[in-house]
């Protein structure tokens, strides 16, 4: 997903839970019928474990004159997570590779020194309404990492370890929750979990990572005597076990992971820890020296004018 042009998330009131580091209410734009809400980078949290950019796509019906057409665009530096709800985007890349991505699939797009990429409604779907609602987060990559070589993994819902503990249930996607373990490969220490929590339950967030937060994807949550609506993200004080309750029930995204270490910049669709490399991507991808992608080589998203 490209980034779009818009104002930062911006933190939300007072609470009084010394548990909770930070509050962000994100920031919201349409992209073609649906809404997109950007939780990460924020003037004063630009990282949550090697997540630097949470994006909550819908949820929202694309009618049948509707369609999402991310047209081909490049990314270093990063690795891209797309973790769909609820309808298929069709994913094409430099690499050669095309997928349709499923509800409860993990795409892992690891950009390296560089990856272009397209996401479109595909085209044996169009015409016909289709709800659709997902997520897609960006992982920034360790230093030593950030010019590996290309790279498109794809791991299917079967194969994503489930977890039912008292009152709440989920998918571990990236990283160890509840004593299972995701075989998706994160590049750092990461932590990802789709957590369902039932009404009057609650689940609790071990202090495991070092860096954690969870976004509140529908319902209230309760934390330390403090009610939470949805669309909010919540990153917690690291070292202490959370408990995380919900009256109504809840779904929530736990992440977070170890912290980089050191300081990222992001600009457009690239991250790196050298803004030189960042200027290097700019001029490439200016005078089209990144890859074309097969099958969608007739458009492409040009470098944006600031």
């Amino acid at each position: 997903m490209s980034f779009f042009p818009g104002n930062d998330p911006h933190p939300g009131d007072a609470f009084a839970s010394d548990q909770i580091e930070l509050m962000v209410v994100p920031s919201s734009k349409d992209i073609g019928g649906f809404a997109v809400r950007r939780a990460l980078p924020t003037a004063k949290r630009r990282l949550v474990g090697p997540f630097i950019f949470f994006d909550r796509m819908g949820p929202a019906i694309l009618r049948g004159d509707q369609a999402m057409d991310v047209r081909p665009h490049p990314h270093i530096g990063l690795a891209t997570v797309t973790y769909l709800f609820d309808g298929r985007i069709r994913h094409r890349d430099s690499l050669g590779t095309e997928m349709v991505i499923e509800p409860g699939d993990v795409n892992l797009m690891t950009a390296g020194r560089g990856i272009v990429h397209s996401e479109r409604t595909p085209e044996e779907l169009r015409g016909s309404p289709m709800a659709m609602s997902g997520l897609q987060t960006w992982l920034a990559l360790p230093e030593a990492k950030e010019e590996v070589a290309p790279l498109f993994e794809n791991t299917g819902r079967a194969s994503l370890p489930e977890f039912r503990d008292g009152g709440a249930s989920g998918r571990i996607v990236m990283g160890d929750f509840a004593g299972l373990n995701s075989p998706v490969r994160g590049h750092s220490d990461t932590l990802y979990a789709d957590i369902r929590i039932d009404a009057g339950g609650s689940v609790q967030i071990p202090a495991d990572a070092e860096e954690r937060a969870i976004y509140v994807l529908d319902g209230d949550v309760l934390i330390a005597g403090d009610s939470f609506p949805a669309d909010r993200l919540l990153v917690f004080r690291p070292g202490d076990p959370i408990v995380v309750a919900s009256e109504r029930g809840a779904h929530v995204m736990l992440f977070g992971g170890a912290s980089l270490g050191s300081r990222r910049y992001i600009w457009w669709n690239f991250v790196s820890s050298s803004k030189e490399r960042i200027e290097q991507a700019k001029n490439e991808w200016k005078t089209g020296r990144f890859d074309i992608v097969p099958g969608d080589e007739e458009e492409f998203i040009p470098l944006p004018e600031s």
